[in-house]
């Protein structure tokens, strides 16, 4: 299992994952010529001043397929690329060339996909991206990463660096709230264990179930119920062996994700429980076996799918009857 880890030096308060990953790569590219930033037209990095770098971000433009084969193209030459667009483009539109071009090769390309999820909602389900996890954990040699806050975001960016072979990293779009500091810190294939119980435990992945998770497990201990909470930000390599010890200690798990039920956390968690032999039972808090129909705002379209503390709780009261 690969473990890395990072100390973060950039101001979180307030601010989206995509902003503190920008101002982490702004200075990544600043400290080091093979790092490359490869844009999209995504306007993130609009009003960056690069410096001396600036020959080192290009804008390709809207053709993200193009920008995964450039991508590649640069890592065989011994650039790091950081490769900017829209989670539902890396894992769909380009799909054919992150597989073949980039995964296939094991190349160090960074894959930085924002508004993952739900989190595009106000641009309708064509910009919804709830299948990317499962396809990017299929892929041979790819490393999924998907941070709960902007804290942890830096810690990521800068662990992931320099890691051999593609990383898949999951952003948002907006500010969500930042987890309260912990001791345990963030480490690429470790899941965080934010609070220890007997009764269930929750994994979740990404800001809003992770906070979901919290939330919920503070509320069920109010009733006598004690909740472990893992935050899975290493979707692969997957931590096995925290699984285990949910699945051994706890009476059962629930898993929470911004995803299709099918394929994602949840899939690959009752991989490792089945694969095992372990005997738990696992619930899965994920989007239905639909298309998330319609435009509203995000915190809206995570309730209005499931994506929330009654669900999970409904889920642990009824692991415990």
């Amino acid at each position: 299992m690969s473990v890395v880890t990072a100390e973060p030096t950039v101001s979180h308060e307030d601010r989206a994952a995509r902003e503190v990953y920008r101002d982490v790569l702004v200075e990544l590219v600043g400290e080091d010529a093979r790092y490359v930033c490869l844009d999209s037209d995504t306007g993130l990095f609009s009003a960056t001043s690069w410096g001396e770098a600036a020959r080192r971000y290009l804008n390709l433009g809207i053709a993200e397929q193009n920008l995964m084969g450039v991508a590649a193209g640069l890592a065989r030459s011994g650039r790091i690329p950081f490769v900017n667009t829209m989670a539902t483009f890396a894992a769909t539109r380009a799909l054919e060339a992150v597989k073949l071009d980039i995964a296939w090769n094991h190349l160090p390309v960074r894959i930085v996909a924002t508004h993952g999820g739900l989190s595009a909602g106000h641009l309708g389900s064509t910009h919804h991206s709830l299948e990317d996890l499962a396809i990017m954990r299929m892929l041979p040699n790819m490393t999924v990463l998907v941070p709960a806050d902007a804290s942890a975001t830096e810690s990521l960016v800068r662990a992931c660096a320099e890691l051999p072979g593609p990383v898949y990293l999951r952003l948002g779009r907006g500010a969500t709230p930042g987890l309260a500091p912990r001791s345990e810190p963030v480490r690429i294939g470790v899941a965080q264990s934010l609070r220890r119980g007997t009764d269930v435990t929750l994994i979740a992945t990404g800001p809003h179930p992770v906070l979901t998770a919290v939330e919920t497990a503070d509320e069920l201990a109010s009733a006598g119920i004690d909740v472990a909470v893992l935050n899975m930000h290493t979707i692969k390599p997957l931590d096995q062996e925290a699984i285990v010890a949910a699945a051994t200690r706890t009476r059962g798990i629930v898993t929470i994700e911004e995803h299709w039920a099918a394929g994602g956390l949840g899939s690959a968690v009752a991989e490792v429980v089945a694969d095992l032999g372990v005997a738990c039972p696992v619930r899965r808090v994920a989007v239905a076996d639909r298309f998330a129909a319609g435009t509203g705002g995000h915190r809206h379209l995570l309730a209005r799918n499931g994506i929330s503390g009654a669900t999970v709780a409904e889920h642990v009261r009824r692991l415990l009857a």
